[in-house]
């Protein structure tokens, strides 16, 4: 967004001058410096670029890594309580996802393929944890392993965003942008490790063991 406004504020300068006939036939002269002042260099435009892309992704950050339900006893309410969280992960990657593919064009080669591919990424997640929240729902709480078995898979793949931004990564213009983008560096903090959202020991651990 600063980007696309440092430009179109310097555009719109030289609509004005062109317009004013800026060439050296005016009374007085026309100022050049307030454009050069308030421009970025490419550096800070991908910079700014990759804070917005962090931005966007950072709402799977935000769900609590744990789940639920490690001290509920009652199979009903342990059933309850997963479906809520398969669908907080749901509605996070679709999140993520609608506001990659609302950053604006990239001002770093091949940027717009990267980021499509990250919010292609996380649509399919999103789908990963929505068909979990209704399988859970729809599975007998009494069924102890079973039925939380969605769930522990849509977990597992949690795993693949223990390295966050590896598209980005990939692109050493991208990678050199993300390191001076605070937010990336923020989600680099934030994003636990593999062995964390690897899920399925938490979510068998909030299961207590069948007594038949």
């Amino acid at each position: 967004m600063r980007a696309r406004l440092v430009t179109a504020v310097a555009a719109s300068a030289l609509s004005a001058c062109l317009l004013a006939g800026c060439t050296g036939q005016d009374s007085e002269p026309t100022p050049t410096t307030s454009s050069t002042s308030t421009s970025a260099s490419p550096e800070q435009l991908a910079a700014d670029y990759l804070d917005k892309v962090c931005s966007a992704t950072s709402a799977f950050a935000t769900v609590q890594k744990t789940p639920p339900g490690a001290d509920v006893t009652d199979p009903g309410k342990r059933k309850e309580l997963m479906a809520v969280y398969m669908g907080q992960f749901g509605e996070a990657f679709t999140r993520s996802a609608t506001e990659l593919r609302a950053v604006g064009e990239s001002p770093v080669a091949g940027g717009d393929q990267v980021v499509e591919k990250m919010a292609a990424t996380f649509s399919e997640m999103a789908t990963v944890f929505t068909d979990a929240k209704s399988a859970v729902e729809q599975a007998d709480a009494n069924d102890q392993y079973g039925g939380l078995a969605p769930a522990r898979d849509a977990l597992a793949k949690l795993a693949d965003f223990s390295v966050p931004l590896k598209e980005v990564e990939s692109t050493p213009e991208l990678a050199a942008a993300a390191r001076k983008a605070p937010k990336c560096q923020a989600l680099r903090t934030a994003t636990p490790s593999p062995s964390a959202t690897a899920g399925a020991p938490a979510v068998e651990s909030s299961v207590p063991p069948s007594t038949s």
